[in-house]
């Protein structure tokens, strides 16, 4: 980047050089809350996928996989802690993806907050017939997590991943440990049945894969602090691949355990097991006593602290992006603290927002149910958000790699456009689903999760083109800039 671009050395004001590699890993491997997926995002995926719920996590993951590709290549020419949106944005002259990207990353922003705010309510208002016997009680605790969402990270990028590190290591020990005990455990129990998808249940397992993916979405936030990680060139990259393997480690292994945990110490069908206020507990209870319970509990309960930590370090740092190039948010989002060198602002303002969300939904249809509503939108969005995504890596390549030869004809546009044909095949079958359920069986929450991915892909599809459109239109100037920041280059 040079001067006449109008970004010279003070434009860079996050800072630099403050976290390595391990932090990075745990920004991303704590965004995905494997514990926290475990006691409540499991349950969407049971509730559609039964059985096979080990091999729709398996499907999501692999499918993430292919998604990691994209701001794995993207991180190799670009640290900007816009990530997917300013990938998006510099991926072609007229900038035109970039609002879209960013719009439709920030329905996922609204909604996927629900796992944190309604996430740690719902299960501690479970957790105990005591304290789900005290009306709105979970209101405190969502009012509660917020907070700490917000002074950690607010803190600064040092402190709130050191934190995350820390616990996510303990946390996948105590996944990883007590997933391998129960398997064993189960003994005759162990069946290849998890991993197939039985005749009549494809539409149901795919729609189970939404909650999967969900379950792992945030695997590529690291890319958010690549203006604060030391040589964000090669040090993203690895930490992409590491934080991917390690959520997959803590997720496949865990969902098998549960599933076949579940049908062999009596506690019923796996239909129950989706019904059942935290079923995760329940199993580890079975097979490693009240040590396991506490255990799983106490990481559930920092998952749930740890996830809204990184959450609020990724969405504040894209905002902080966007604002910094006018797109969308006004620049006083693009504030730093001056001290910690946070977008206090930024934060402030997705928090407050979230919160209100949340807490109107989860009264109307309670904490447990407009969680998961609200994660089928986040679902639909981050989807959307990749497709979006790849598109623009496979843009970049054929405008700006091609001319030096480092342009690759699988890394660039086989494997991103099968991703997104994979995310779209996703879609496909939870507008099915959702509507056949409804026709079936007009309930209020068979209605609430169709409507829910009616407005998402109406927010993307429809809301999105009009708001690039208008930038191109009225602010062609903002969007050839938008997204061009590189912190190294700056430097």
């Amino acid at each position: 980047m040079t001067e006449k671009d109008g970004l010279t050395k003070s434009a860079h004001t996050l800072k630099k050089g403050e976290v390595g590699i391990l932090q990075g890993v745990f920004q991303s491997f704590s965004f995905v809350g494997p514990a926290a997926d475990v006691a409540i995002l499991l349950l969407g995926t049971v509730y559609f996928a039964g059985v096979s719920t080990p091999i729709a996590i398996i499907i999501a993951w692999l499918i993430y996989g292919l998604w990691m590709i994209t701001p794995y290549e993207f991180s190799k020419y670009k640290s900007n802690a816009g990530s997917y949106y300013a990938y998006s944005a510099s991926s072609t002259k007229d900038g035109m993806l970039g609002p879209l990207a960013l719009f439709s990353w920030m329905g996922e922003n609204f909604s996927g907050q629900s796992f944190g705010i309604l996430g740690l309510a719902a299960f501690l208002f479970a957790i105990s017939t005591t304290i789900s016997g005290i009306p709105y009680i979970w209101v405190l605790f969502a009012i509660v997590i917020a907070v700490y969402m917000f002074i950690v990270p607010y803190l600064g990028i040092k402190i709130s991943l050191n934190y995350v590190a820390i616990t996510g290591i303990l946390e996948l020990v105590v996944l990883v440990v007590g997933a391998a005990i129960i398997i064993i455990m189960a003994g005759p129990a162990n069946s290849i049945t998890p991993f197939t998808i039985p005749a009549g249940t494809i539409s149901a397992v795919f729609f189970g894969i939404v909650f999967s993916i969900v379950d792992f979405t945030g695997l590529g936030t690291v890319t958010t602090v690549s203006e604060e990680i030391r040589n964000p060139r090669k040090q993203i990259k690895k930490a992409l691949v590491i934080s991917w393997l390690l959520a997959g480690l803590a997720l496949i292994p865990a969902s098998y355990a549960l599933v076949i945990g579940w049908g062999n110490v009596g506690l019923g069908g796996i239909g129950n097991y989706a019904n059942a206020p935290d079923p995760g507990l329940l199993v580890f209870q079975r097979y490693l006593g009240p040590i396991g319970f506490i255990l799983l509990a106490i990481f559930t309960i920092n998952s749930y602290f740890s996830y809204g930590v990184a959450k609020t370090n990724a969405v504040s740092r894209i905002w902080f992006s966007a604002a910094r190039d006018g797109v969308i948010f006004p620049k006083w989002i693009a504030k730093l603290h001056p001290k910690f060198k946070t977008p206090g602002n930024a934060m402030s303002l997705w928090l407050g927002i979230s919160f209100i969300l949340d807490i109107i939904l989860g009264i109307f249809y309670g904490p447990v149910y407009a969680a998961l509503i609200l994660l089928t939108m986040a679902g639909i969005y981050i989807i959307c958000v990749h497709v979006i995504a790849n598109t623009a890596l496979t843009l970049f390549s054929f405008s700006e790699l091609k001319k030096s030869g480092q342009s690759s004809v699988l890394l660039h546009f086989v494997a991103p456009t099968l991703a997104s044909v994979l995310g779209l095949v996703v879609i496909f079958f939870s507008v099915q689903l959702t509507y056949s359920s409804y026709v079936g069986d007009p309930s209020g929450i068979n209605l609430a999760f169709m409507a829910a991915v009616l407005i998402s892909i109406v927010w993307v599809v429809v809301l999105g083109p009009i708001i690039a459109l208008y930038y191109k239109k009225r602010k062609p100037e903002i969007l050839k800039k938008a997204g061009v920041y590189d912190s190294e280059l700056a430097e």
